[in-house]
């Protein structure tokens, strides 16, 4: 299948402030506001017609770049720079091609505006992210096809130019077999900051919602690390005796302190909580993931990278060097979380060893930045996913009740009434995804109030 050619005739590009309902520490960064960006982009399929396709994302501060050198705002800026030069790349297009063509071209383009510039892989990769969601809600939407039924079609002309490691033949058949989950269960996270006990603490949410999992994050102090795993995991035993977990250490150990923290899961004060671990997330730095093979400290555990993922080549990479897995986030660009399944397959295949693709967040908020995110993960398969936006952010944050409104509308399923506000229906513990993938389009249903948002920058017309 070589998918729907189409014209990329206007990108126009926005933002929402959006703030925080509690603290969120994540490594050395505590955030308590943080953008949304809003992309909305008309595009012409050939037979087909024009379309609108829409999607939206956190710009969160000091994730995508933590040069200690810049600021939260600086990292901002360069995330808004990022969107703009993708914009003008992708609108700059004379041709028609596939939507996966117009990325390729279009990101290409990116790494040497990036290069230019010394923008890190996942700030300079935010911008495409984002105009290649946009552009497949509107061939989809052209087609009148949804989410899963596209990717299973592979309207969107996916192929190996990004991942020669690929035979063309598997991304095809991986692509016509995709088989989406029903729902996807929560992983709920818990930050650095985030109470055990009390009022709005992790004893609190599990008596709101019926949780199972759980994302923890560690800040790279092995002492308390230690004692605040134990705390969690008494918790956790007390009132979810059968939970999982994950840890995420947003690139704050090095070898030396991660040895120490496994000699605790394996026969010292964490042993009962090893019971309980899936994997580990991204443990070093970055540029420190792949100065060394993982060796020993890869037995028995599970490691993946997820900032070290800057990149389509990262993965590969890793697994090199004794990682298992990697992260699937929206924010980084729906093809590489495809095409990275597509290599989770091959891999099992050639040499089997529990690799995996997982579901992490980014702060996803109500409305279309969870609603695909969600899309996504589900139809590649995934059961459960980080899922943190409800818990950072009250409801739809401020959009208007009229936007929350149209997309709880759209998704009844999926949002609920609380307080007199509409937010995240995360009570049962689970996401349905249903509504999401029949909608046609990507998982959208709703679009915001155009007119609330400030644009960032020009339109871009071809």
């Amino acid at each position: 299948m070589a998918g729907h050619r189409l014209r990329i005739l206007e990108i126009q590009t926005f933002e929402r402030p959006m703030r925080f309902a509690r603290p969120f520490r994540f490594g050395l960064v505590t955030v308590d506001a943080a953008p949304q960006a809003f992309v909305r982009a008309v595009v012409e399929v050939e037979g087909k017609g024009t379309a609108t396709g829409v999607t939206a994302e956190m710009m969160m501060p000091k994730w995508f770049d933590k040069n200690p050198a810049k600021s939260p705002q600086d990292t901002i800026a360069d995330l808004k720079a990022s969107l703009g030069a993708a914009a003008r790349n992708y609108a700059g297009s004379q041709d028609p091609d596939t939507a996966f063509g117009h990325h390729v071209r279009g990101f290409t383009a990116q790494r040497t505006w990036a290069a230019d510039r010394q923008v890190p892989g996942l700030a300079a990769s935010f911008g495409p992210a984002l105009l290649d969601k946009a552009i497949a809600d509107a061939a989809l939407k052209a087609l009148e096809l949804g989410f899963a039924d596209g990717v299973r079609r592979n309207v969107f002309g996916i192929d190996s130019r990004q991942t020669p490691d690929l035979d063309p033949e598997r991304i095809r058949s991986f692509l016509s077999g995709v088989q989406p989950a029903g729902e996807v269960l929560l992983r709920h996270t818990v930050g650095l900051l985030d109470s055990l006990e009390g009022a709005g603490g992790l004893e609190d949410e599990i008596r709101l919602a019926r949780l199972r999992l759980f994302k923890i994050k560690i800040g790279g102090d092995v002492d308390a690390d230690i004692a605040r795993l134990l705390a969690i995991h008494d918790l956790l035993s007390r009132h979810v005796p059968d939970y999982r977990a994950t840890l995420d250490a947003n690139e704050q150990y090095d070898p030396q302190r991660l040895r120490i923290l496994l000699r605790e899961m394996n026969g010292g004060r964490l042993q009962a909580f090893r019971n309980h671990l899936l994997y580990i997330e991204q443990p070093f730095d970055r540029a420190g993931t792949f100065a060394a093979p993982l060796g020993d400290l890869a037995d028995g555990i599970p490691f993946i990278i997820d900032e070290a993922d800057g990149d389509y080549d990262a993965f590969p990479r890793a697994v090199e060097l004794g990682y298992r897995g990697v992260s699937s986030k929206a924010c980084k660009g729906f093809y590489k979380s495809i095409l990275n399944a597509v290599r989770v397959s091959a891999l099992n295949e050639a040499r089997p060893g529990g690799y995996f693709v997982s579901a992490e967040d980014l702060t996803c908020q109500a409305g279309l930045g969870i609603q695909q995110d969600t899309a996504l993960v589900a139809t590649l398969g995934l059961t459960h996913a980080e899922r943190n936006g409800h818990h950072y952010v009250e409801g739809f944050g401020l959009a208007s009740d009229a936007e929350a409104a149209r997309f709880a509308a759209a998704h009844p399923d999926l949002y609920r009434e609380q307080g007199g506000r509409l937010g995240l229906a995360f009570e049962r513990g689970s996401l349905p995804t249903s509504s999401l993938l029949s909608v046609p389009g990507f998982a959208g249903g709703a679009e915001p109030d155009w007119s609330s948002l400030v644009p960032l920058a020009h339109h871009h017309r071809r």
